[in-house]
């Protein structure tokens, strides 16, 4: 798909031809201002799944959600003063709001990664606007290359990477900017978690006062809003026991296989993440499972060995953020 020259944005076809892809579960890169990102459906977890995938090495961290204006965006998330001051200075553009999730969400879990909170963004691509306005929900757009290649600033940085591994690349040639968004959390005061496209003094002067620092909020043992901010990401209130080859008294079990192990029978709850040991299927249903089994009141949970390739990495990754000691 390519970018018509003449309108600056992508033909009503082609954009609708790429809405569709999205909602059959499709993988497509597109182009923001920032770098070009690789979408899904963020409503849909076997697509986020298999984005995770397509980008190798994944971790569950959480998501950016791109919508094409701030009316769509208050359909996601909960803004205050505070956040809809900076909506309106900088939106669309390359800022990221981290916001607390509207009651009625659509973005799935795995996306937010089991937070209570979701990251916000409209870009101000034009072609991003024509695929997100045809599409009519909200797009996860993390950057469309392998993990731990250098982000992607033109479709054929994008082919390079991950060629046969999505379904289509929008080209809209190279993008303007070339570094991720900023990204800020809103959850209470301000505070910048990334620096990117949008400068510390642009908002810290819009606003009127310095922006906090995302260590003064691990210090001070809030919850973890952005990856990497703390080693306890979603915790449940029962203990997480890992590994786990036989089911305890009182214990739930997150179960993975076809063959439970003993006392499963006498388990006080049971979910399994996927009876056929199928590792996407696991992923959509890790944080919906987490959530059930903390809910039953077990004094903890019993974690059954999930292979560590593939998604299953990011599996194990989230299930040992989930174990971590917690103060």
């Amino acid at each position: 798909m390519m970018l018509d020259p003449t309108t600056a944005r992508l033909t009503a076809q082609d954009a609708e031809t790429a809405a569709q892809t999205l909602r059959r579960g499709g993988l497509v890169a597109f182009p923001t201002e920032t770098v070009y990102g690789l979408g899904a459906d963020a409503a849909n977890a076997d697509a986020v799944a298999r984005l995770y995938a397509a980008k190798g090495r994944p971790s569950f961290n959480p998501l950016i959600a791109h919508v094409a204006d701030l009316a769509a965006a208050r359909k996601i998330a909960r803004f205050d003063d505070v956040s809809l001051r900076l909506a309106d200075a900088f939106w669309p553009g390359p800022l990221t709001l981290v916001l607390p999730k509207a009651a009625d969400c659509p973005v799935c879990e795995l996306a937010t990664a089991g937070l209570d909170s979701v990251a916000l963004r409209v870009p101000a691509h034009p072609v991003a606007q024509s695929l997100l306005r045809a599409f009519g929900g909200p797009v996860v757009a993390p950057s469309a290359n392998r993990s731990g290649h250098v982000s992607p600033t033109t479709a054929a940085h994008v082919a390079a990477d991950l060629d046969g591994r999505i379904d289509a690349i929008v080209d809209g040639g190279p993008v303007m900017v070339g570094v991720e968004s900023t990204i800020v959390g809103c959850l209470g005061s301000p505070v910048l978690l990334r620096p990117g496209g949008v400068p510390r003094d642009a908002i810290e002067h819009m606003l009127g006062r310095a922006l906090i620092a995302p260590t003064a909020v691990a210090d001070a043992g809030n919850a973890p809003v952005a990856p990497g901010m703390l080693a306890s990401h979603y915790a449940p209130h029962a203990r997480v026991r890992l590994g786990a080859t036989h089911v305890e008294a009182g214990e739930a079990l997150l179960a993975f296989g076809s063959a439970l192990p003993p006392g499963a029978e006498a388990a006080i709850a049971v979910r399994n993440l996927s009876p056929r040991g199928d590792l996407a299927e696991a992923a959509t249903h890790l944080f919906g499972a987490l959530r059930e089994l903390d809910a039953v009141g077990a004094g903890a949970i019993a974690v059954m060995p999930i292979p560590p390739q593939g998604l299953g990495e990011a599996i194990n990754d989230r299930l040992r953020r989930a174990a971590a000691p917690r103060a």
